[in-house]
């Protein structure tokens, strides 16, 4: 009997042993998770940075797959040579896969339908479903289409995708393509244009008077006030002009568009930066009355494959830049700017912006918005500012700022 009791107290003690360790170990946890929240609730003295407005949108959204087929065409002013070509069928294939073929948008280039010019109108009265362009085409129509194409010393491709995406650009884009019975999408952005094609080596501000250059929209009127005389020739007649000596210089895109015209077996000097456009900026339109009978998931289809088209050029093109200037370098001297001069260029477009802005309410509208984005931006430009993505032997010589 007394075996039996020591047994049992010892059991007895063993078990309390084991509650204690038990509650011990649940105390440390109570603690540690009192600690942890404690100190969350401390860290979060405000509400969470930043929502996705889209998800409040869809969070209740049904979208049923639809049936039903479309066979639509697609305008645009560009010719099958030309990178803005691959872009613009880029889009319609990404549309055919996503949505299983049953919306198939075929492209037809310039003038296989309608003249490179005449896209707008046609899609607008409905004779094509979809087009493709640069916005600063339409500047005859209203001067406004212009910044949702570049500006000069405007913003660089980040820039425009957040302004277009996160700080009012779309919608102001899409009203005044409204306008025309027109629904639009950025679908298209091929980052910054190559500077001056020339024969003269035009660095400081005294250089660029009289120089004959080749270049249209908002900068040939700001280097016309900068005492050069520009004309604004097609594409296909600026080789023949630099070539036979009418003009001294010329711009026409991006180094990778450039590459096939061989603007440098004709020219010593490329003439750097590409101020009149840090960021090319295209576009997909759609006749409002097709895109208003779209379902509702192929709508969306759109939109997502606009957005991807969007990643993507901006990737290729960029890409295929650095390919072909380091082709350039081998037959002609790429000169930059002095500060000086780029600082005098910044004034005279300012002033020239600022006038249109006074003449056009609908530029000063989306002017004033991207500047007031730029504005919002610079500080976190700034604080980054000191980490370019150079290559390790040309940050440690000092050069540490793009």
């Amino acid at each position: 009997m007394v075996k039996a009791t020591a047994g049992n107290n010892q059991h007895f003690r063993k078990e309390i042993n084991i509650m204690k360790k038990a509650l011990k170990i649940c105390f440390i946890t109570f603690i540690s998770v009192t600690m942890v929240s404690a100190y969350s609730f401390a860290g979060a003295k405000r509400e969470k940075f930043g929502t996705d407005k889209r998800h409040q949108e869809v969070a209740r959204l049904k979208v049923k797959p639809s049936t039903e087929t479309f066979k639509w065409k697609m305008v645009m002013p560009w010719s099958k040579g030309l990178l803005f070509y691959d872009i613009a069928v880029h889009f319609c294939d990404t549309v055919r896969l996503a949505s299983g073929g049953r919306l198939n948008i075929k492209p037809f280039s310039a003038g296989e339908l309608v003249p490179a010019m005449q896209t707008f109108d046609a899609v607008s009265k409905g004779s094509a479903q979809v087009g493709h362009d640069w916005p600063g085409y339409w500047k005859g129509k209203n001067e406004a289409f212009v910044p949702l194409a570049d500006i000069p010393f405007g913003m660089d491709d980040e820039a425009y995708n957040i302004w277009l995406y996160e700080k009012g650009g779309l919608a102001m884009m899409q009203e005044l393509y409204g306008r025309y019975n027109l629904v639009a999408f950025p679908c298209g952005q091929t980052g910054q244009d190559m500077g001056l094609f020339s024969n003269k080596k035009a660095t400081k501000m005294s250089d660029f008077k009289g120089l004959r250059v080749r270049t249209v929209g908002w900068y040939m009127d700001i280097l016309n006030n900068l005492g050069a005389s520009v004309s604004p020739l097609p594409g296909g007649e600026v080789y023949l002009a630099l070539e036979r000596g009418v003009i001294d210089a010329a711009e026409f895109s991006a180094p990778a568009m450039n590459y096939p015209m061989g603007f440098d077996d004709i020219t010593k000097y490329v003439i750097e930066p590409g101020v009149h456009q840090p960021a090319s900026q295209c576009t997909v339109f759609f006749n409002k009355d097709a895109y208003d009978k779209l379902p509702a998931d192929l709508k969306w289809i759109v939109d997502t494959a606009a957005k991807e088209t969007q990643l993507w050029s901006n990737a290729w093109i960029n890409g295929l830049d650095a390919e072909a200037i380091s082709r350039f370098k081998e037959k002609v001297e790429i000169v930059q700017m002095d500060k000086d001069t780029l600082i005098q260029f910044r004034k005279t477009t300012h002033d020239y912006v600022e006038s249109l802005k006074q003449k056009y309410p609908d530029v000063k509208k989306i002017v004033d918005s991207q500047e007031a984005f730029l504005k919002n931006f610079a500080d976190w430009r700034t604080a980054r500012g000191d980490v370019a993505p150079w290559p390790y032997e040309t940050y440690i010589s000092g050069k540490i700022t793009q």
